[in-house]
């Protein structure tokens, strides 16, 4: 039977801290149908401090961000939009329109269409987060989306400029500073300087994650992720160091982040929890990694592998690390999951920035039923058919019959008038 050596907060308490979110959000988006642009100038005022003459950057604005940028720092974007660029084309590739003659006659196909529009979210606050523009704007462009606008905070009242020029880089036809809560309103419900989008993307904070899940249905959106979560699968074989500096890592995102050790062994688990707190001191980042830790840390000791797979499927955790002596045996047996990282050779960070695989991911056991950011979301899988005349006369006949089954006249009659028309005694 499992056992928990250190527990995070509460359930109670998570739920309580929703409840104020929820009704923060339901007030902005108010704010935003009702006043527009101004509501949302209010609000970036208040929150960032930020209230240029536009939003928007122009090509001009652009141009300048990249001129100041480092060519080093342009090179290590390019080099990771490469990898993200190429994974996220072998994912399309995968996708194929069909068309097959089910019965003599009757054909039926499907179209993986992309949506029109995309509104990407690329957070800000304590870090730039340049990668999310990788992630969310150049998976949609490689998906086929014909304008895709992107919305990002400023930091300390300043445009981010690496982000910028992965924004730009990744495709992005509009470019707005523009942070948070306002910036998704602006993009799902639109104003007079924003128009409107079909979906919206990306990660961000709890703020944000309610936000989207509230937009939903006005606009889609890729999947609900909100604070990032952290499982780290380890046997003895493991390296404590490895563990809690991978615990960490995870943890600096923000004081909601959450992260899990499944271990089967005891001396394990508590050298990890000696190791956290030796790197604690020296990590500089620990100002928000220490709360993280101590407020939704949890080191859990179980009997075997077997258990280590119902307990990590059960917590349905967004990244997934496997440092055991076969981490093949998860890749094989775990079911919920955002992405996992198998071996020690690999990490989250690697996902987060380069590898190829999308960061932005399912979290609060949404793995159970979605995966993660991928080309597929942004398009739309849509069907239809086409039948002879011969064809639709035969099939009619069964659809008349189905029809009565449920008392539909009107369906019936529909089917009866092919068959009228079609069928061998008509004309």
């Amino acid at each position: 039977m499992a056992i928990y050596l250190k527990r995070g907060q509460s359930e109670a308490a998570i739920r309580q801290t929703d409840t104020s979110i929820k009704t923060t959000v339901e007030k902005m988006i108010r704010e935003v149908e009702l006043k527009g642009d101004a509501a949302v100038r209010e609000y970036s005022a208040l929150l960032d401090n930020w209230s240029p003459a536009a939003f928007q950057l122009t090509d001009t604005a652009i141009a300048d961000i990249i001129a100041q940028t480092p060519a080093s720092v342009i090179e290590d974007i390019q080099f990771a939009q490469q990898q993200i660029r190429f994974f996220a084309e072998q994912q399309r590739a995968s996708l194929l329109d069909i068309e097959i003659e089910t019965l003599p006659g009757i054909f039926l196909g499907h179209k993986n269409i992309p949506v029109n529009s995309a509104g990407c979210y690329i957070p800000g606050g304590r870090y730039p987060m340049v990668a999310s523009s990788h992630m969310s704007i150049l998976t949609a462009k490689v998906a086929g989306v014909k304008r895709v606008i992107a919305c990002t905070p400023p930091i300390n009242g300043k445009i981010p400029l690496a982000t910028v020029c992965a924004m730009h880089f990744a495709g992005a036809d509009e470019i707005y500073i523009l942070g948070g809560v306002q910036a998704l309103c602006a993009m799902a419900i639109g104003t007079d300087t924003i128009p409107a989008v079909d979906m919206i993307a990306g990660p961000g904070n709890a703020y944000v994650a309610e936000a989207k899940r509230q937009l939903y249905g006005r606009v889609g959106i890729d999947l609900f992720a909100g604070p990032t979560e952290i499982l780290v699968i380890a046997d003895e074989t493991a390296d404590a160091e490895m563990v809690a500096c991978d615990l960490l890592g995870q943890a600096e995102h923000g004081p909601g982040s959450p992260g899990v050790l499944i271990t089967t062994s005891m001396a394990l688990a508590a050298e990890t929890l000696r190791e956290i707190e030796k790197q604690l001191k020296v990590l500089s980042t620990a100002d928000i990694a220490r709360v993280a830790w101590e407020n939704n840390g949890a080191v859990l000791l179980v009997a075997d592998e077997a258990e280590a797979i119902r307990e990590a499927d059960a917590l349905a955790y967004e990244h997934v690390e496997v440092l055991t002596r076969n981490p093949q045996v998860f890749l094989d047996n775990m079911t919920n999951y955002g992405a996992l990282f198998l071996g020690p050779e690999t990490n989250v960070a690697y996902g987060d920035k380069v590898i190829g695989t999308n960061h932005t991911l399912p979290t609060r056991q949404a793995a159970k039923y979605t995966g993660g950011l991928w080309v597929g979301k942004f398009l739309k899988n849509c069907t239809y058919q086409r039948c002879t005349p011969e064809a639709s006369a035969m099939i009619g006949e069964y659809a008349m019959r189905l029809c009565d089954l449920e008392g539909f006249a009107g369906h019936r009659e529909q089917a009866a008038l092919r068959v009228r028309r079609y069928g061998k005694t008509s004309g």
